[in-house]
């Protein structure tokens, strides 16, 4: 790992994430999920504020970067409930079957390379009756925007730590052998228009 990925590229993206646009969509979807929750691709822990206090017990939170886990410290501090990091990767998942009541993705299924395979992984974990909250920036339904999408990714990926502007999150979430039980979509106010298109909801196994 390079300078780049190992001390750059963790504050550009907390950076990024930290938007007001997107915080907002944090605040709707974070206090859906309930007791004991894995959270994948906490990075900095910009959700740790959003999450119902008198609801959830204990967070995993599971993330490749160890650097952004030091930049989410003075949010871990701030919750009343244990937060405990797990590096490691959402495609194979250090849990054990049937271990979390919920599943927070939150602007991460973007990045991971295997999604469909992370997918898999969080249904395994889920307890029967658990769901999983997702909110996500994907493919957009315009086609001008979508085919500004397919040419800005190549680069994209590469300036953003292999960050996908055009996946198609309902399509991936269903093909991991969920069920979309609520969705809403729109464009995030000041952001670029290729990054703006938002799926937010949650999904059944």
């Amino acid at each position: 790992m390079g300078i780049y990925d190992r001390y750059v590229l963790p504050r550009l993206v907390t950076c990024c994430c930290g938007t007001k646009p997107v915080l907002k969509q944090r605040a709707k979807v974070v206090p859906k999920v309930h007791g004991r929750v894995l959270e994948i691709g906490m990075g900095a822990g910009h959700n740790l504020p959003y999450y119902d206090f008198n609801h959830v017990d204990h967070v995993v939170g599971l993330d490749p970067c160890e650097t952004s886990w030091k930049l989410a410290q003075p949010r871990v501090r701030s919750v009343p409930f244990d937060v405990e990091f797990m590096a490691g990767s959402a495609e194979e998942i250090p849990l054990d079957d049937a271990s979390v009541d919920s599943v927070l993705l939150t602007f991460s299924l973007c990045t991971i390379p295997n999604p469909a395979r992370a997918l898999s992984e969080a249904k395994r974990v889920l307890k029967a009756g658990g769901k999983l909250v997702f909110c996500e920036h994907g493919k957009a339904p315009d086609p001008e925007v979508a085919k500004w999408q397919d040419r800005v990714n190549p680069v994209w990926k590469k300036l953003f730590g292999g960050c996908h502007l055009n996946r198609d999150i309902p399509g991936l979430i269903e093909e991991g052998g969920f069920s979309v039980t609520e969705m809403e979509k729109m464009y995030l106010p000041n952001t670029p228009r290729i990054a703006a298109f938002n799926i937010w909801g949650s999904a059944s196994a």
